[in-house]
């Protein structure tokens, strides 16, 4: 039986190279992961350019002490260029974002200023005052956004401030998905006696698009072989992952490990963790085969462990895994050394420290602790039970 980190570690590095890229507009790039660096083609401001609705002057005209008066000699709106340049006691009305004239290097605000007719009144006020300078945000030939990086609304915003309106991004990783098993019915559909309905492959769906994969959906398939076999194969040519849930175990008609030992190969098919322990591992000619647990819990968290990486790593993500911190146990755990325990916790921050609790019954069929909980608590192989008050490793949902 082999350990999860070990496990991550060995499916990891069977993934030696990412999916192929692909250009889309950036309307369309929201949430996909960058396959090269962004590098900046022009500064960002374009020029200098004032900061404020105000006055831009020749700072040697700023009196040290009391107030001067200029003679306002045009007034410029942002996106227009003045084509002179400002001599010595002269003003300029200018707006936010419009390019600094020629010789002005300090705007004033227009609620610090008196105008008058066509001259306005300063005050004392310092050098540079107001202006945001040619590549301040930016500069040209900068990386600004780099390779693996998922874009979010920001950075959509700053490539597109940078003139870009087409992105270098990978594909997204196809992951065909199936429920296995005579007693899994489509919801929406009449249940026999002795069915449940599937609740597996819509939560893996959900989980494998929300991590940026494409779903190919098989739907349910029954407890026969040959059906099986044939759409393994199916799945694995169109396919980077083949994913069913059920059928891992070791049950009369748990078939997906021996037909997977028939057209593809196992690397491993028990993990030292709860819930979860029945999982196969594998591949099916060119695509990755993760055979999840039919508990829903255990399905669920089998995915967020294994799948979801490899997803990450196709994907060309620099990050491949969360973010873990401590918080206190508000109650004790029950925990067997040997093997890594994952149990559904409520997190909270509270008294200047954070804290958490179980969700309660930590059944591997009871998917409701998934919803009612914020969090998993990550108990390691070598620890025992925990006691209230100890420190315990979290993992955000």
């Amino acid at each position: 039986m082999i350990s999860v980190r070990d496990g991550q570690n060995h499916i990891l590095s069977r993934i030696t190279a990412a999916v192929a890229p692909e250009l889309l507009p950036v309307t369309r790039a929201l949430g996909r992961v960058l396959a090269e660096d962004f590098q900046a083609p022009i500064d960002v401001p374009p020029a200098d350019n004032s900061a404020v609705d105000g006055y831009a002057v020749v700072s040697a005209d700023i009196p040290p002490s009391g107030t001067r008066e200029l003679v306002v000699v045009a007034d410029l709106a942002a996106g227009a260029v003045f084509g002179g340049t400002l001599a010595a006691g002269q003003a300029l009305r200018i707006m936010t974002g419009a390019p600094m004239p020629a010789g002005a290097d300090t705007v004033y605000p227009q609620e610090i200023v008196e105008r008058r007719g066509e001259r306005v009144r300063i005050g004392a006020l310092a050098k540079g005052a107001n202006v945001r300078m040619r590549g301040e945000d930016v500069e040209a030939g900068a990386i600004v956004v780099e390779a693996g990086t998922v874009l979010r609304p920001q950075e959509i915003g700053l490539v597109t401030s940078l003139g870009a309106w087409q992105l270098t991004v990978r594909r997204k990783p196809r992951v065909a998905l199936m429920s296995t098993g005579d007693e899994v019915a489509e919801p929406g559909t009449p249940r026999r006696a002795g069915q449940i309905y599937d609740a597996n492959r819509f939560a893996l769906r959900g989980s494998i698009e929300q991590c940026g994969g494409e779903v190919i959906d098989l739907g349910i398939v029954p407890d026969e072989r040959d059906t099986l076999r044939g759409r393994l194969r199916e799945a694995a040519t169109g396919a980077d992952i083949v994913l069913t849930s059920g059928g891992v175990s070791v049950g009369m008609y748990d078939l997906v490990k021996e037909v997977l030992g028939e057209i593809g190969a196992i690397d491993f098919w028990q993990v030292a963790m709860q819930p979860g322990r029945p999982l196969a591992v594998g591949s099916i000619g060119d695509a990755a085969f993760f055979g999840l647990p039919g508990n829903p819990v255990a399905s669920l968290l089998s995915f967020m462990l294994f799948v979801r990486p490899v997803i990450y790593k196709l994907a060309g993500r620099r990050t491949l895994f969360p973010e873990c911190w401590q918080a206190r146990a508000l109650e004790p755990m029950t925990k067997k050394v040997g093997r890594t325990e994952y149990k559904r916790g409520v997190l909270r921050f509270a008294n200047g420290a954070w804290e958490v609790r179980t969700t309660g019954p930590q059944g591997s069929g009871i998917l409701s602790s998934m919803v009612a909980g914020n969090c998993l608590i990550v108990l390691d192989e070598a620890r025992g039970d925990v006691a209230a008050g100890e420190l315990v490793t979290v993992e955000p949902f």
